[in-house]
């Protein structure tokens, strides 16, 4: 009996022991210097995430934008490019119904005209129209619209005009044309009415800029390659030039978009996530001056919410825009789009035969 009772307390020291000493090293692990700094690094990492989240919040729900009063009085002109249709149409209308005149700036004369009495007709405002194709960069066309705003109060600049490829296509099939008309009415036309307008705002030392662009200037975007990259140009123009213009009072602002219901984007039917052009351009005059979902780019907005949101789930909790395998599923995804297109147009073709 004795025997066992000491084999008992031998047993119960030695595992005593050994308790005591994995408990002593889970000490020493946790107060390594180095674990305290990653631990430190992880908990900074997610506070950060969480203070970035609730920002997006806040600019997308909470905080107002800057007042279109702010840089110019009622009365003052709003030069839109892209006018007739979808998007520029809509600032159109809705600019003209805050007091500002309207200077439309597209390819169509008979869109102008019937756009431009819609506007006179509920809106009351003076309305210019200038019928010109972009793709075809003629300096007449400049001249005329350099002619025309001289004598003008500008204090807003729409950069609306715009091409896409007709469907998604690989850059070594894309038309030789077709990819010249995208740099030429994206980047070249944008570039050429910008520097027609902005020297009339720093005179007055007020002014506001606006350009289009997309997400397909964010992510990469395969089998839209030509496009993909003027709209990544116009993100890197328009923070540079925001930074040139800010001294002089005129505010630059690239805004980010999905997609909108479009003869460009092909859809119809509006949702949560593609909305109407109508409830798009309400969310960017509305958010002037707020980051939305580009958080840390400069002079950028997301405006539209659900946008906001994807941008910022794209930039925040993706391995980045610029990763092999983000690419890879946006090329898989237009891919799809194109397959479908080609199918299409088969299918049409063989009903018109």
């Amino acid at each position: 009996m004795a025997t066992e009772v000491h084999v008992l307390q031998a047993t119960s020291q030695k595992a005593g022991g050994e308790s005591a000493g994995h408990y002593m090293t889970n000490v020493d692990f946790w107060a390594s210097p180095t674990t305290q700094v990653f631990a430190f690094i992880g908990l900074l990492y997610i506070t950060l995430k969480i203070f970035s989240f609730w920002r997006l919040i806040i600019s997308l729900f909470v905080l107002p934008g800057t007042a279109l009063s702010t840089f110019g009085k009622k009365g003052s002109w709003a030069v839109i490019t892209g006018a007739s249709d979808g998007i520029g149409k809509e600032y159109a209308l809705q600019l003209s119904k805050k007091g500002f005149n309207v200077l439309l700036v597209s390819r169509t004369q008979s869109k102008l005209d019937t756009l431009a009495t819609e506007i006179k007709q509920k809106n009351g405002v003076d309305v210019k129209t200038l019928a010109m194709d972009f793709a075809a960069n003629k300096e007449a066309d400049y001249e005329r619209l350099q002619a025309l705003v001289s004598g003008l109060d500008v204090s807003i600049l729409i950069n609306n005009v715009g091409l896409s490829h007709s469907i998604p296509v690989p850059f070594v099939q894309t038309p030789a044309q077709e990819m010249l008309d995208i740099i030429t009415i994206n980047c070249t036309g944008t570039l050429r009415v910008t520097q027609l307008v902005a020297p009339l705002m720093v005179k007055n030392r007020r002014g506001l800029i606006l350009t289009m662009a997309s997400f397909g200037g964010i992510l990469p975007t395969p089998l839209l390659a030509t496009y993909s990259g003027s709209k990544a140009f116009l993100q890197h123009w328009s923070s540079a030039l925001a930074s040139e213009l800010a001294p002089h009072g005129v505010k630059v602002q690239l805004v980010q978009s999905y997609l909108v219901t479009s003869a460009m984007s092909k859809i119809r039917r509006s949702s949560a996530i593609v909305p109407n052009p109508k409830t798009f351009v309400r969310a960017a005059l509305g958010k002037i001056g707020r980051s939305g979902g580009a958080q840390g780019i400069s002079a950028t907005s997301t405006p539209y919410w659900a946008h906001g949101i994807m941008h910022w789930a794209i930039q925040t909790l993706t391995p980045g825009v610029m990763n092999k395998y983000v690419i890879e599923v946006n090329r898989g995804m237009h891919e799809d789009i194109r397959k479908r297109a080609l199918r299409k147009a088969e299918r049409d073709g063989k009903k018109s035969s």
